[in-house]
């Protein structure tokens, strides 16, 4: 495995945990509530559960790196609505910071090779390779 490899692997994992836990504790802490914080900052409340349902399940994925190009593209969307809807106004501190540094590592994980203990390598993976 090469550091470029390792790298992938360290920020692809670490990317999966941090959105399954923000998934969890969304479902964890009351879903409708999440879906009523996003009506009240104008977006349709029924997208909460689909952004938690991407952030558990797509977490899940991302760390055992099946799918995770495409994971890694729907967290980027999610990290772009964020920053746009909620995070922007704040300002860089306390505000968007860590929604950018989610982005940037999202972007990351989806523009790379995501082989390194893989799952999805494992299995549909030729001997060739």
């Amino acid at each position: 495995m090469s550091k470029h490899e390792a790298g992938t692997l360290f920020l692809r994992v670490i990317l999966g945990v941090i959105f399954f836990v923000h998934g969890l504790d969304k479902f964890q802490s009351g879903i409708g509530n999440t879906a009523g914080f996003f009506d009240s900052i104008g977006v349709p409340g029924f997208l909460a559960y689909i952004v938690a349902t991407i952030e558990l399940v797509g977490g899940v994925v991302m760390i055992l790196g099946i799918g995770a190009k495409i994971v890694a593209y729907l967290f980027a969307i999610i990290m772009l609505g964020a920053i746009f809807t909620v995070k922007l106004s704040a300002g860089f501190l306390d505000g968007y910071e860590y929604d950018l540094a989610l982005l940037a590592m999202s972007i990351h994980v989806a523009l790379s090779n995501n082989k390194a203990l893989s799952l999805e390598n494992a299995m549909f993976s030729s001997k060739q390779d």
